[in-house]
Protein backbone atom coordinates (compact mmCIF):
# COMPACT_ATOMS: atom_id res chain seq x y z
CA UNK A 1 0.00 0.00 0.00
CA UNK A 2 1.68 3.67 -1.02
CA UNK A 3 1.63 5.49 2.02
CA UNK A 4 0.58 8.31 -0.19
CA UNK A 5 -2.79 8.00 -0.15
CA UNK A 6 -2.83 8.01 3.41
CA UNK A 7 -1.04 11.48 4.46
CA UNK A 8 -4.97 13.31 3.39
CA UNK A 9 -6.83 11.13 6.16
CA UNK A 10 -7.24 12.94 9.53
CA UNK A 11 -5.56 11.61 12.47
CA UNK A 12 -9.04 10.56 13.64
CA UNK A 13 -10.17 8.43 10.85
CA UNK A 14 -6.54 6.87 11.00
CA UNK A 15 -6.58 6.06 14.38
CA UNK A 16 -10.13 4.42 13.68
CA UNK A 17 -9.12 2.27 10.97
CA UNK A 18 -6.81 0.26 13.92
CA UNK A 19 -10.33 -0.36 16.18
CA UNK A 20 -12.23 -3.69 16.07
CA UNK A 21 -15.03 -3.94 18.38
CA UNK A 22 -17.45 -6.43 19.29
CA UNK A 23 -20.82 -6.83 19.25
CA UNK A 24 -24.00 -9.72 18.72
CA UNK A 25 -24.41 -11.68 15.24
CA UNK A 26 -28.49 -10.82 16.20
CA UNK A 27 -30.26 -8.30 14.40
CA UNK A 28 -32.11 -6.45 17.42
CA UNK A 29 -30.76 -5.16 21.17
CA UNK A 30 -32.65 -6.79 23.13
CA UNK A 31 -30.80 -10.04 21.84
CA UNK A 32 -27.71 -8.84 23.61
CA UNK A 33 -26.16 -11.62 25.20
CA UNK A 34 -23.43 -10.06 26.78
CA UNK A 35 -23.98 -6.13 27.03
CA UNK A 36 -20.76 -5.06 28.60
CA UNK A 37 -18.68 -6.26 25.48
CA UNK A 38 -21.26 -6.04 22.53
CA UNK A 39 -22.31 -2.41 21.22
CA UNK A 40 -25.86 -1.81 20.34
CA UNK A 41 -27.21 -1.20 17.44
CA UNK A 42 -27.41 2.54 17.53
CA UNK A 43 -23.65 2.77 18.87
CA UNK A 44 -22.60 0.38 16.00
CA UNK A 45 -23.68 2.31 13.30
CA UNK A 46 -22.20 5.33 14.61
CA UNK A 47 -19.04 3.87 15.25
CA UNK A 48 -19.19 2.76 11.10
CA UNK A 49 -20.31 5.13 9.84
CA UNK A 50 -19.16 8.41 11.09
CA UNK A 51 -15.91 7.36 13.40
CA UNK A 52 -14.98 5.31 10.92
CA UNK A 53 -13.69 1.59 12.36
CA UNK A 54 -11.81 -0.66 10.86
CA UNK A 55 -13.76 -3.81 11.76
CA UNK A 56 -15.74 -5.49 13.89
CA UNK A 57 -16.07 -9.49 15.85
CA UNK A 58 -18.94 -10.99 16.29
CA UNK A 59 -20.78 -13.67 18.52
CA UNK A 60 -24.03 -15.35 18.79
CA UNK A 61 -27.13 -15.84 15.90
CA UNK A 62 -27.52 -17.99 13.20
CA UNK A 63 -26.05 -18.00 9.75
CA UNK A 64 -28.73 -16.22 7.76
CA UNK A 65 -28.95 -13.53 10.73
CA UNK A 66 -25.27 -12.73 10.91
CA UNK A 67 -25.23 -12.62 7.03
CA UNK A 68 -27.88 -10.09 7.06
CA UNK A 69 -25.61 -8.04 10.06
CA UNK A 70 -22.35 -8.14 7.93
CA UNK A 71 -23.94 -7.06 4.54
CA UNK A 72 -25.80 -4.04 7.01
CA UNK A 73 -22.48 -3.04 8.53
CA UNK A 74 -20.50 -3.38 5.28
CA UNK A 75 -23.50 -0.74 3.95
CA UNK A 76 -23.01 1.94 6.69
CA UNK A 77 -18.89 1.63 5.82
CA UNK A 78 -17.20 3.89 3.78
CA UNK A 79 -14.06 1.76 4.08
CA UNK A 80 -15.08 -2.02 3.93
CA UNK A 81 -14.85 -3.49 7.36
CA UNK A 82 -12.63 -6.48 8.88
CA UNK A 83 -15.23 -8.69 9.91
CA UNK A 84 -13.62 -11.47 12.19
CA UNK A 85 -15.19 -14.13 14.70
CA UNK A 86 -13.13 -16.74 16.81
CA UNK A 87 -13.67 -19.67 15.11
CA UNK A 88 -11.90 -22.45 16.05
CA UNK A 89 -13.67 -25.35 15.49
CA UNK A 90 -15.62 -23.58 12.55
CA UNK A 91 -18.58 -20.91 11.52
CA UNK A 92 -21.22 -23.71 13.66
CA UNK A 93 -19.04 -23.49 16.59
CA UNK A 94 -20.07 -19.72 17.11
CA UNK A 95 -23.08 -19.35 14.25
CA UNK A 96 -25.64 -22.61 14.09
CA UNK A 97 -26.57 -23.00 10.46
CA UNK A 98 -22.60 -24.23 9.80
CA UNK A 99 -20.54 -26.43 10.37
CA UNK A 100 -19.05 -27.44 13.84
CA UNK A 101 -15.72 -29.43 13.75
CA UNK A 102 -14.10 -30.89 17.10
CA UNK A 103 -11.22 -28.64 18.87
CA UNK A 104 -7.85 -28.33 17.24
CA UNK A 105 -6.18 -30.50 19.21
CA UNK A 106 -8.57 -33.70 17.60
CA UNK A 107 -6.13 -33.80 14.75
CA UNK A 108 -3.36 -34.17 17.26
CA UNK A 109 -5.09 -37.26 18.17
CA UNK A 110 -5.23 -38.76 14.58
CA UNK A 111 -1.60 -37.45 14.32
CA UNK A 112 -1.02 -39.74 16.91
CA UNK A 113 -1.41 -42.76 14.64
CA UNK A 114 -1.00 -41.03 11.08
CA UNK A 115 0.90 -37.39 10.99
CA UNK A 116 -0.14 -37.64 6.99
CA UNK A 117 -3.80 -37.69 7.45
CA UNK A 118 -4.08 -35.44 9.79
CA UNK A 119 -2.27 -32.57 7.86
CA UNK A 120 -4.90 -33.58 4.81
CA UNK A 121 -7.59 -33.15 7.38
CA UNK A 122 -6.07 -30.10 8.61
CA UNK A 123 -6.15 -28.89 4.85
CA UNK A 124 -9.76 -29.61 4.25
CA UNK A 125 -10.86 -28.27 7.53
CA UNK A 126 -9.35 -24.98 6.83
CA UNK A 127 -11.05 -25.02 3.87
CA UNK A 128 -13.96 -25.62 4.90
CA UNK A 129 -13.78 -23.10 7.61
CA UNK A 130 -12.82 -19.77 5.12
CA UNK A 131 -14.99 -20.74 2.35
CA UNK A 132 -17.99 -20.82 5.38
CA UNK A 133 -16.64 -17.90 6.50
CA UNK A 134 -16.57 -16.24 2.46
CA UNK A 135 -20.86 -17.27 2.31
CA UNK A 136 -21.86 -15.28 5.07
CA UNK A 137 -19.56 -12.23 4.88
CA UNK A 138 -17.07 -13.17 6.94
CA UNK A 139 -13.33 -11.76 5.55
CA UNK A 140 -10.90 -12.94 8.86
CA UNK A 141 -10.68 -15.73 10.24
CA UNK A 142 -8.99 -15.42 13.98
CA UNK A 143 -7.46 -18.79 13.53
CA UNK A 144 -5.64 -20.78 13.98
CA UNK A 145 -4.30 -21.16 17.48
CA UNK A 146 -0.88 -22.25 17.04
CA UNK A 147 0.26 -22.37 20.75
CA UNK A 148 2.03 -25.40 21.62
CA UNK A 149 -0.20 -26.89 25.02
CA UNK A 150 2.83 -28.54 26.86
CA UNK A 151 0.39 -27.51 29.96
CA UNK A 152 -2.27 -30.04 30.80
CA UNK A 153 -3.63 -27.39 33.61
CA UNK A 154 -3.64 -24.75 30.71
CA UNK A 155 -7.05 -23.26 31.46
CA UNK A 156 -7.37 -20.96 28.46
CA UNK A 157 -5.53 -22.68 25.60
CA UNK A 158 -6.24 -26.52 25.90
CA UNK A 159 -8.08 -28.41 23.36
CA UNK A 160 -7.81 -25.46 20.83
CA UNK A 161 -4.31 -25.80 20.30
CA UNK A 162 -3.32 -28.67 17.37
CA UNK A 163 -1.03 -30.70 19.56
CA UNK A 164 1.80 -31.04 22.72
CA UNK A 165 4.73 -31.05 20.34
CA UNK A 166 6.36 -28.34 18.28
CA UNK A 167 6.71 -30.66 15.50
CA UNK A 168 2.84 -31.62 15.00
CA UNK A 169 1.71 -28.58 15.64
CA UNK A 170 3.59 -26.62 13.08
CA UNK A 171 2.69 -29.37 10.39
CA UNK A 172 -0.85 -29.31 11.11
CA UNK A 173 -0.59 -24.90 10.93
CA UNK A 174 1.11 -24.95 7.83
CA UNK A 175 -1.95 -27.54 6.64
CA UNK A 176 -4.80 -25.80 7.74
CA UNK A 177 -3.66 -22.30 6.27
CA UNK A 178 -3.04 -23.91 3.08
CA UNK A 179 -6.26 -25.18 2.75
CA UNK A 180 -8.00 -21.31 3.97
CA UNK A 181 -5.70 -20.14 1.36
CA UNK A 182 -8.38 -21.70 -1.38
CA UNK A 183 -10.38 -18.61 -0.39
CA UNK A 184 -9.89 -14.60 -0.43
CA UNK A 185 -9.82 -14.43 3.32
CA UNK A 186 -7.26 -13.63 6.05
CA UNK A 187 -5.95 -16.05 8.18
CA UNK A 188 -4.43 -15.24 12.31
CA UNK A 189 -1.86 -16.97 14.09
CA UNK A 190 -2.61 -16.59 17.64
CA UNK A 191 -1.27 -16.42 20.51
CA UNK A 192 2.22 -14.79 20.24
CA UNK A 193 4.96 -15.49 21.26
CA UNK A 194 3.03 -18.77 22.56
CA UNK A 195 0.74 -19.06 25.41
CA UNK A 196 0.38 -22.75 25.47
CA UNK A 197 2.68 -23.48 28.99
CA UNK A 198 0.31 -21.30 31.13
CA UNK A 199 -1.32 -22.28 33.91
CA UNK A 200 -3.28 -18.71 34.98
CA UNK A 201 -6.02 -17.95 32.47
CA UNK A 202 -5.05 -14.50 30.91
CA UNK A 203 -8.86 -13.42 30.78
CA UNK A 204 -8.80 -12.91 34.27
CA UNK A 205 -4.49 -12.42 35.23
CA UNK A 206 -1.46 -11.67 33.46
CA UNK A 207 0.33 -14.93 33.39
CA UNK A 208 4.40 -15.29 33.08
CA UNK A 209 6.15 -17.73 31.42
CA UNK A 210 10.03 -18.53 32.50
CA UNK A 211 11.62 -20.29 29.96
CA UNK A 212 15.00 -18.75 28.53
CA UNK A 213 15.27 -17.96 24.70
CA UNK A 214 16.68 -21.78 23.39
CA UNK A 215 13.34 -22.88 24.78
CA UNK A 216 11.41 -20.23 23.33
CA UNK A 217 12.92 -20.97 20.18
CA UNK A 218 12.90 -24.56 20.27
CA UNK A 219 9.09 -25.07 20.96
CA UNK A 220 7.26 -21.99 21.22
CA UNK A 221 8.21 -19.60 18.56
CA UNK A 222 8.02 -22.93 15.70
CA UNK A 223 4.28 -23.18 14.91
CA UNK A 224 4.43 -19.36 14.41
CA UNK A 225 7.63 -19.31 11.74
CA UNK A 226 5.83 -21.94 10.15
CA UNK A 227 2.12 -20.03 9.97
CA UNK A 228 4.69 -17.12 8.73
CA UNK A 229 6.63 -19.36 5.99
CA UNK A 230 2.89 -20.10 4.82
CA UNK A 231 2.44 -16.36 4.41
CA UNK A 232 -0.30 -15.95 7.12
CA UNK A 233 -2.22 -12.94 7.11
CA UNK A 234 -1.97 -11.42 10.92
CA UNK A 235 -0.67 -12.28 14.39
CA UNK A 236 -2.50 -12.42 17.36
CA UNK A 237 -0.52 -11.22 20.73
CA UNK A 238 -0.80 -13.03 23.92
CA UNK A 239 -1.41 -11.10 27.06
CA UNK A 240 1.79 -12.85 28.65
CA UNK A 241 4.88 -11.79 31.10
CA UNK A 242 7.94 -13.68 29.05
CA UNK A 243 10.67 -12.60 31.66
CA UNK A 244 13.35 -13.63 28.86
CA UNK A 245 11.94 -11.77 25.67
CA UNK A 246 10.75 -8.50 27.77
CA UNK A 247 11.43 -8.20 31.61
CA UNK A 248 9.44 -4.87 31.64
CA UNK A 249 6.94 -4.97 29.30
CA UNK A 250 4.08 -7.66 28.71
CA UNK A 251 4.03 -9.00 24.91
CA UNK A 252 1.47 -7.12 23.53
CA UNK A 253 3.20 -3.58 25.31
CA UNK A 254 6.10 -4.65 24.23
CA UNK A 255 8.60 -3.77 20.98
CA UNK A 256 11.02 -6.00 22.02
CA UNK A 257 8.75 -8.94 21.00
CA UNK A 258 6.35 -7.27 18.48
CA UNK A 259 8.55 -5.33 16.49
CA UNK A 260 11.74 -6.62 16.85
CA UNK A 261 11.57 -10.46 17.09
CA UNK A 262 8.18 -11.03 15.59
CA UNK A 263 9.19 -8.23 12.65
CA UNK A 264 12.46 -7.95 12.33
CA UNK A 265 13.62 -11.18 13.32
CA UNK A 266 11.01 -13.49 12.77
CA UNK A 267 10.34 -11.15 9.20
CA UNK A 268 6.60 -10.74 9.40
CA UNK A 269 5.00 -8.14 7.58
CA UNK A 270 1.50 -8.26 7.96
CA UNK A 271 -1.04 -7.25 10.25
CA UNK A 272 -0.61 -7.70 14.07
CA UNK A 273 -3.41 -7.67 16.17
CA UNK A 274 -3.90 -7.68 19.97
CA UNK A 275 -5.93 -10.27 21.98
CA UNK A 276 -9.29 -8.42 23.19
CA UNK A 277 -7.71 -5.52 25.38
CA UNK A 278 -10.89 -6.44 27.96
CA UNK A 279 -9.39 -9.11 29.15
CA UNK A 280 -8.51 -8.55 32.30
CA UNK A 281 -4.93 -9.32 31.95
CA UNK A 282 -5.06 -6.04 30.53
CA UNK A 283 -7.96 -4.17 31.73
CA UNK A 284 -7.38 -4.41 35.07
CA UNK A 285 -3.49 -3.79 35.37
CA UNK A 286 -3.54 -0.71 32.67
CA UNK A 287 -6.81 0.44 31.79
CA UNK A 288 -8.70 1.64 28.38
CA UNK A 289 -6.06 4.62 27.44
CA UNK A 290 -2.80 3.38 28.49
CA UNK A 291 -3.23 -0.47 27.37
CA UNK A 292 -4.16 0.80 23.16
CA UNK A 293 -1.64 3.35 23.62
CA UNK A 294 1.40 0.96 25.25
CA UNK A 295 0.09 -1.13 22.19
CA UNK A 296 0.47 0.91 19.44
CA UNK A 297 3.86 2.07 20.40
CA UNK A 298 5.06 -1.54 20.43
CA UNK A 299 4.18 -1.85 16.61
CA UNK A 300 0.84 -3.38 16.90
CA UNK A 301 -1.88 -2.83 14.37
CA UNK A 302 -5.26 -3.31 14.98
CA UNK A 303 -6.62 -3.00 18.41
CA UNK A 304 -9.03 -5.78 19.33
CA UNK A 305 -11.92 -4.93 21.90
CA UNK A 306 -10.99 -2.10 23.61
CA UNK A 307 -13.13 -1.16 26.71
CA UNK A 308 -13.99 2.42 24.99
CA UNK A 309 -13.06 2.44 21.34
CA UNK A 310 -13.80 6.26 21.23
CA UNK A 311 -11.60 7.29 23.82
CA UNK A 312 -9.19 4.08 22.13
CA UNK A 313 -9.25 6.44 19.17
CA UNK A 314 -8.90 9.78 21.53
CA UNK A 315 -5.99 7.97 22.83
CA UNK A 316 -4.29 7.41 20.05
CA UNK A 317 -4.54 10.84 18.21
CA UNK A 318 -3.62 12.14 21.75
CA UNK A 319 -0.19 10.05 21.66
CA UNK A 320 0.66 11.10 17.97
CA UNK A 321 -0.17 14.81 18.82
CA UNK A 322 1.86 14.27 22.19
CA UNK A 323 4.85 12.89 20.20
CA UNK A 324 4.46 9.70 22.09
CA UNK A 325 3.95 7.43 18.34
CA UNK A 326 4.43 9.38 15.23
CA UNK A 327 2.42 9.79 12.28
CA UNK A 328 4.65 7.86 9.88
CA UNK A 329 4.12 4.72 12.43
CA UNK A 330 -0.02 4.98 12.11
CA UNK A 331 0.01 5.69 8.66
CA UNK A 332 2.56 2.75 8.21
CA UNK A 333 0.00 0.27 10.31
CA UNK A 334 -3.24 1.82 8.70
CA UNK A 335 -1.20 0.55 5.15
CA UNK A 336 -0.74 -3.17 6.73
CA UNK A 337 -4.67 -2.92 7.68
CA UNK A 338 -5.31 -1.55 4.02
CA UNK A 339 -3.03 -4.04 2.52
CA UNK A 340 -5.20 -6.68 4.10
CA UNK A 341 -8.46 -5.62 2.96
CA UNK A 342 -7.80 -5.01 -0.24
CA UNK A 343 -7.31 -9.31 -0.72
CA UNK A 344 -10.62 -9.57 0.70
CA UNK A 345 -13.25 -6.96 0.66
CA UNK A 346 -13.92 -8.20 -2.55
CA UNK A 347 -15.33 -11.52 -1.48
CA UNK A 348 -19.00 -12.46 -1.87
CA UNK A 349 -20.69 -10.66 0.20
CA UNK A 350 -18.54 -7.33 0.74
CA UNK A 351 -19.58 -4.75 -1.41
CA UNK A 352 -17.38 -2.75 -4.03
CA UNK A 353 -16.11 0.70 -3.26
CA UNK A 354 -12.40 2.11 -2.67
CA UNK A 355 -10.78 -1.21 -2.95
CA UNK A 356 -13.05 -2.61 -5.45
CA UNK A 357 -10.90 -4.26 -8.71
CA UNK A 358 -14.47 -4.76 -10.93
CA UNK A 359 -15.54 -8.43 -9.27
CA UNK A 360 -19.39 -7.55 -8.67
CA UNK A 361 -20.90 -8.03 -4.81
CA UNK A 362 -23.14 -11.12 -4.56
CA UNK A 363 -25.98 -10.00 -2.11
CA UNK A 364 -27.19 -13.06 0.81
CA UNK A 365 -29.68 -15.49 -0.20
CA UNK A 366 -30.93 -18.48 0.97
CA UNK A 367 -30.18 -20.58 -2.24
CA UNK A 368 -26.65 -19.19 -1.87
CA UNK A 369 -26.49 -19.71 2.35
CA UNK A 370 -27.78 -23.25 2.16
CA UNK A 371 -25.39 -24.19 -1.40
CA UNK A 372 -22.47 -23.18 0.45
CA UNK A 373 -22.80 -24.23 4.58
CA UNK A 374 -22.62 -27.24 6.45
CA UNK A 375 -22.32 -29.42 2.74
CA UNK A 376 -22.08 -33.32 2.64
CA UNK A 377 -18.42 -33.07 1.96
CA UNK A 378 -17.39 -30.82 5.33
CA UNK A 379 -19.63 -33.71 7.25
CA UNK A 380 -17.25 -36.14 6.23
CA UNK A 381 -14.25 -34.11 7.40
CA UNK A 382 -15.62 -34.03 10.91
CA UNK A 383 -16.93 -37.70 10.77
CA UNK A 384 -13.05 -38.25 9.77
CA UNK A 385 -11.49 -35.90 12.58
CA UNK A 386 -13.63 -37.78 14.94
CA UNK A 387 -13.50 -41.51 14.20
CA UNK A 388 -9.63 -41.15 13.76
CA UNK A 389 -9.20 -39.17 17.01
CA UNK A 390 -11.21 -41.58 19.52
CA UNK A 391 -9.21 -43.00 22.52
CA UNK A 392 -10.19 -45.87 24.15
CA UNK A 393 -9.29 -48.02 27.50
CA UNK A 394 -10.71 -51.20 28.98
CA UNK A 395 -12.21 -50.97 25.54
CA UNK A 396 -15.50 -53.92 25.24
CA UNK A 397 -18.83 -53.12 24.07
CA UNK A 398 -21.67 -52.53 26.76
CA UNK A 399 -24.73 -54.84 26.28
CA UNK A 400 -28.20 -53.76 26.45
CA UNK A 401 -29.98 -53.94 29.72
CA UNK A 402 -33.75 -54.06 30.64
CA UNK A 403 -33.58 -50.94 32.96
CA UNK A 404 -30.50 -48.68 33.02
CA UNK A 405 -29.82 -45.27 34.05
CA UNK A 406 -28.16 -42.33 31.22
CA UNK A 407 -26.52 -40.05 34.00
CA UNK A 408 -24.99 -36.92 31.83
CA UNK A 409 -22.83 -34.08 33.62
CA UNK A 410 -21.84 -31.05 31.45
CA UNK A 411 -20.05 -27.84 33.12
CA UNK A 412 -23.57 -25.68 32.47
CA UNK A 413 -27.04 -26.36 31.49
CA UNK A 414 -27.90 -23.13 30.60
CA UNK A 415 -28.46 -22.34 26.88
CA UNK A 416 -26.51 -25.57 26.23
CA UNK A 417 -26.34 -26.65 22.76
CA UNK A 418 -25.01 -29.53 23.10
CA UNK A 419 -27.83 -31.63 25.49
CA UNK A 420 -30.58 -30.83 24.05
CA UNK A 421 -33.52 -33.04 23.69
CA UNK A 422 -32.36 -34.03 20.63
CA UNK A 423 -28.58 -34.76 21.60
CA UNK A 424 -27.69 -38.26 20.44
CA UNK A 425 -26.53 -37.98 23.84
CA UNK A 426 -29.71 -38.58 25.54
CA UNK A 427 -31.61 -40.01 22.58
CA UNK A 428 -29.12 -42.94 21.51
CA UNK A 429 -28.67 -44.55 25.11
CA UNK A 430 -32.17 -45.79 25.57
CA UNK A 431 -32.26 -47.92 22.61
CA UNK A 432 -29.99 -50.06 24.39
CA UNK A 433 -32.14 -50.05 27.78
CA UNK A 434 -30.87 -47.07 29.49
CA UNK A 435 -33.82 -44.90 29.44
CA UNK A 436 -33.18 -43.29 33.01
CA UNK A 437 -32.44 -39.94 32.05
CA UNK A 438 -30.44 -37.87 34.88
CA UNK A 439 -28.62 -34.44 33.75
CA UNK A 440 -26.19 -32.84 36.21
CA UNK A 441 -23.93 -29.71 36.20
CA UNK A 442 -22.04 -27.59 38.11
CA UNK A 443 -25.15 -26.02 39.45
CA UNK A 444 -26.66 -29.43 40.83
CA UNK A 445 -26.58 -30.04 44.36
CA UNK A 446 -24.26 -32.80 45.31
CA UNK A 447 -25.72 -35.94 43.62
CA UNK A 448 -26.46 -39.18 45.38
CA UNK A 449 -26.48 -42.83 43.64
CA UNK A 450 -30.11 -43.98 44.97
CA UNK A 451 -31.22 -47.05 44.27
CA UNK A 452 -28.99 -49.52 42.16
CA UNK A 453 -29.20 -48.78 38.57
CA UNK A 454 -27.07 -50.06 35.72
CA UNK A 455 -25.16 -46.31 34.62
CA UNK A 456 -23.80 -45.26 31.60
CA UNK A 457 -22.20 -42.12 32.89
CA UNK A 458 -21.47 -39.20 30.01
CA UNK A 459 -19.19 -36.24 30.46
CA UNK A 460 -18.89 -33.34 28.52
CA UNK A 461 -15.95 -31.58 30.15
CA UNK A 462 -13.15 -29.47 28.17
CA UNK A 463 -10.66 -26.69 29.11
CA UNK A 464 -13.28 -23.78 29.98
CA UNK A 465 -11.50 -20.21 29.94
CA UNK A 466 -13.11 -17.44 32.52
CA UNK A 467 -14.44 -20.08 34.38
CA UNK A 468 -12.13 -23.07 34.86
CA UNK A 469 -13.34 -26.56 35.16
CA UNK A 470 -11.86 -27.57 38.54
CA UNK A 471 -15.33 -27.70 40.08
CA UNK A 472 -16.88 -29.92 36.65
CA UNK A 473 -13.96 -32.68 37.34
CA UNK A 474 -14.29 -33.06 40.85
CA UNK A 475 -17.91 -33.15 40.71
CA UNK A 476 -17.25 -36.45 37.85
CA UNK A 477 -14.60 -37.82 40.18
CA UNK A 478 -17.13 -37.56 43.21
CA UNK A 479 -19.70 -39.18 40.88
CA UNK A 480 -17.65 -41.75 39.18
CA UNK A 481 -16.16 -43.10 42.10
CA UNK A 482 -20.04 -43.14 43.66
CA UNK A 483 -21.08 -45.31 40.78
CA UNK A 484 -17.60 -47.42 40.85
CA UNK A 485 -18.31 -48.19 44.90
CA UNK A 486 -21.72 -48.86 44.36
CA UNK A 487 -21.20 -51.43 41.56
CA UNK A 488 -23.65 -49.53 38.80
CA UNK A 489 -21.04 -48.17 36.77
CA UNK A 490 -21.53 -49.47 32.97
CA UNK A 491 -19.39 -47.89 30.78
CA UNK A 492 -17.83 -43.83 30.86
CA UNK A 493 -17.79 -42.02 27.97
CA UNK A 494 -15.93 -38.50 28.28
CA UNK A 495 -16.53 -35.91 25.33
CA UNK A 496 -13.71 -33.10 25.24
CA UNK A 497 -10.49 -33.10 27.50
CA UNK A 498 -7.68 -35.35 26.84
CA UNK A 499 -6.19 -34.79 30.47
CA UNK A 500 -9.40 -35.27 32.25
CA UNK A 501 -9.71 -38.76 30.58
CA UNK A 502 -6.24 -39.81 31.45
CA UNK A 503 -7.15 -38.79 35.21
CA UNK A 504 -10.11 -40.68 35.63
CA UNK A 505 -9.20 -44.06 33.55
CA UNK A 506 -6.93 -45.01 36.26
CA UNK A 507 -9.84 -45.55 38.73
CA UNK A 508 -11.64 -47.91 36.74
CA UNK A 509 -12.16 -51.55 37.53
CA UNK A 510 -11.01 -53.70 34.36
CA UNK A 511 -14.28 -54.47 33.46
CA UNK A 512 -15.42 -51.33 32.72
CA UNK A 513 -15.12 -49.68 29.11
CA UNK A 514 -14.42 -46.09 28.60
CA UNK A 515 -13.98 -44.00 25.33
CA UNK A 516 -13.03 -40.42 25.02
CA UNK A 517 -13.53 -38.29 21.99
CA UNK A 518 -12.05 -34.69 21.71
CA UNK A 519 -15.68 -33.30 20.08
CA UNK A 520 -18.62 -32.83 21.97
CA UNK A 521 -20.75 -32.02 19.07
CA UNK A 522 -23.87 -34.51 18.03
CA UNK A 523 -21.37 -36.14 15.48
CA UNK A 524 -19.08 -36.83 18.20
CA UNK A 525 -21.64 -38.07 20.66
CA UNK A 526 -23.09 -40.54 17.54
CA UNK A 527 -19.81 -42.26 16.65
CA UNK A 528 -18.78 -42.83 20.26
CA UNK A 529 -21.61 -44.03 21.49
CA UNK A 530 -22.36 -46.26 18.28
CA UNK A 531 -19.27 -47.86 18.94
CA UNK A 532 -19.19 -48.36 22.40
CA UNK A 533 -22.84 -49.79 22.72
CA UNK A 534 -23.27 -53.97 21.74
CA UNK A 535 -25.79 -53.57 18.57
CA UNK A 536 -29.28 -53.91 19.77
CA UNK A 537 -30.22 -56.67 16.61
CA UNK A 538 -27.25 -58.88 18.05
CA UNK A 539 -27.36 -58.82 21.91
CA UNK A 540 -31.11 -57.82 22.86
CA UNK A 541 -31.62 -61.91 23.98
CA UNK A 542 -28.49 -62.03 25.49
CA UNK A 543 -30.01 -62.33 28.92
CA UNK A 544 -26.17 -62.92 30.40
CA UNK A 545 -25.24 -59.53 29.51
CA UNK A 546 -28.43 -57.89 30.73
CA UNK A 547 -28.03 -56.72 34.79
Amino acid sequence: MDLACLQNVSLKKLAAQTIVVRTTGFLFDDQLQYPQWEVDAARLKHLIQDVGIGGVILLGASTAEVALKIEQMQGWAEVPLLICADIEEGIGQRFPGATWFPPPMALAGVAKHDLNQAIALAEQMGAVIAQEALAIGMNWLLTPTVDVNNNPDNPVINVRAFGETPDVVSAITAAYIRGAQQFPVLTTAKHFPGHGDTAIDSHLALPTIDHDLDRLNAVELAPFRAAIAMGVDAVMSAHLHVPALDAEYPTTFSRKVMTDLLRGEMGFDGVIVTDALVMGAIADRYGNVESVVQSIIAGVDVILMPVDAVGAIEAIVQAVESGRVTREQLEQAVARIWTAKQKVVNSPGLPGGQFTTGRPHQPITADRLIQQLAQPAAAQTVEAIVRESIATHNFQQIQPVTNGRNLILTDTLLDSRLVGRLAPAVTLPPHHGFRQLELVDRNTPEWRAGKLVPTVLQLLIRGNPLRGIQETVAQAKAILMQLIETQQLAGLVLYGSPYVFEMLTPLLPDRIPAMFSYGQIEAAQTIVLQQIFSPVEASVNNKEGMF
